[in-house]
């Protein structure tokens, strides 16, 4: 039978009969919120009333509260590693937060996150005049970053706009300066560092915050109405230049071989410097020695030089012409056939021995003597 149907006496299946305020069963729901009221009541300054005041002013206490918690919670915001958040309050500038959990104002300030560490990209390409008065078409990249939150989210309306005008700007300012050659082929990195150097520079005065990484000259060529031409220019100038090679390779080459020569004879001369004049020292010594023996001795050291001279003309020939004095014949000595003779100090090929000498020399003294006698008596006869 259940505990409210006739004849259960009413009985509470919670054991409280029908009197809650004896605590023999659960609280009411309607009291239980009552005391939760009055709690809020008091923390917000308000007075006890009747149950049902209190039960008309407790929707719009919880409302509150929970707009309370909602406001709090959309405050609350992160700023990752690679990124930086700009503030501004009421629409002025506040701080720069960064990395980690923070809370703000919602409505009243305003939370704007850059990102710090992504690196983006800039193509631009055109048609530019050098300084030559030659058109050339150029495609240059730029890559950067975020350098300063601040003033790339507060001092330019569109930063990324501004760099593209300052790139196409910078890049104008340079190939203008340059000639046709240069930006093509010769002077292409210097062309993307002074570009890069200018085009900071007009960043830095717009005060953009953007920092330049890398700024690449990636395509310059000239147009295509003229494209032939200068291909065969830029080919003769590979020629020159692969020529100026060889000959320079041919240079080093030649050049250490001549100066090796050069000091073998700058060597040899000196050598043969030192032979002479040690020669000519050592004629001048033998000279003096030779000058002491003939005052000693005139008769023996003429006969002895006069030998040595006989000697040193005889041994460098194979043939002897003698003029005899006071007669009309001229003997012919054939030394080489003596030479050829002789069994004793004579080397075949080798020129006349001494002792073949001192000998022929003495047969050339004999005869003359002879013939000086045989003439002297015919002279007396006559």
């Amino acid at each position: 039978m259940a505990w409210n149907e006739p004849g259960g006496n009413n009985k509470d299946p919670w054991g409280g009969g029908g009197n809650r305020k004896n605590g023999g069963g659960p609280p009411d729901l309607d009291e239980l919120l009552r005391k939760i009221q009055q709690k809020l009541g008091g923390l917000f300054g308000g007075g006890g009333g009747s149950s049902k005041g209190d039960s008309v002013n407790f929707p719009w206490v919880l409302v509150i509260g929970l707009a309370v918690l909602i406001y709090a919670g959309l405050g609350i915001y992160q700023v990752n590693a690679n990124e930086q958040a700009v503030v501004l309050r009421l629409g002025k500038y506040h701080s720069t937060e960064t990395a980690g959990l923070h809370w703000n104002p919602p409505l009243i300030d305003d939370v704007t996150k850059v990102n710090m560490t992504e690196v983006r990209t800039e193509r631009t390409t055109g048609q530019m005049l050098t300084r030559d008065a030659n058109i050339v078409e150029v495609v240059l990249t730029v890559q950067w970053q975020v350098g300063d939150a601040e003033s790339y989210v507060l001092r330019v309306r569109e930063p990324v706009k501004s760099l593209q005008e300052a790139t196409d700007s910078a890049l104008r300012h340079v190939v203008g300066s340059e000639t046709l050659n240069g930006v093509i082929s010769q002077n292409r990195t210097q062309v993307s560092t002074d570009t890069q150097k200018r085009l900071q520079e007009y960043l830095d005065l717009y005060q953009t915050g953007i920092r330049i990484d890398v700024v690449n000259l990636t395509d310059a060529k000239a147009p295509r109405e003229v494209q032939d031409a200068f291909d065969d220019v830029t080919k003769a100038r590979e020629d020159e230049v692969r020529l100026q090679n060889e000959a320079q390779a041919y240079a080093n080459q030649v050049i250490p071989v001549a100066r090796g020569q050069a000091q073998r004879i700058i060597e040899e001369g000196e050598a043969y410097k030192a032979r002479v004049v040690a020669s000519a020292r050592g004629e001048a010594v033998r000279f003096e020695k030779l000058l002491a023996e003939y005052e000693l001795a005139p008769e023996v050291t003429r006969e002895r030089l006069y030998l040595d001279a006989v000697q040193q003309v005889m041994s460098s020939t194979s043939k002897v012409m003698v003029d005899v004095e006071g007669g009309n014949n001229m003997m012919y000595l054939p030394l080489d056939k003596l030479g050829q003779k002789s069994t004793t100090g004579t080397v075949q090929g080798k020129g006349t021995s001494p002792v073949v000498i001192e000998e022929v020399y003495q047969r050339i003294i004999e005869r003359l003597r002879n013939d000086t006698a045989n003439s002297r008596r015919s002279q007396t006869v006559r």
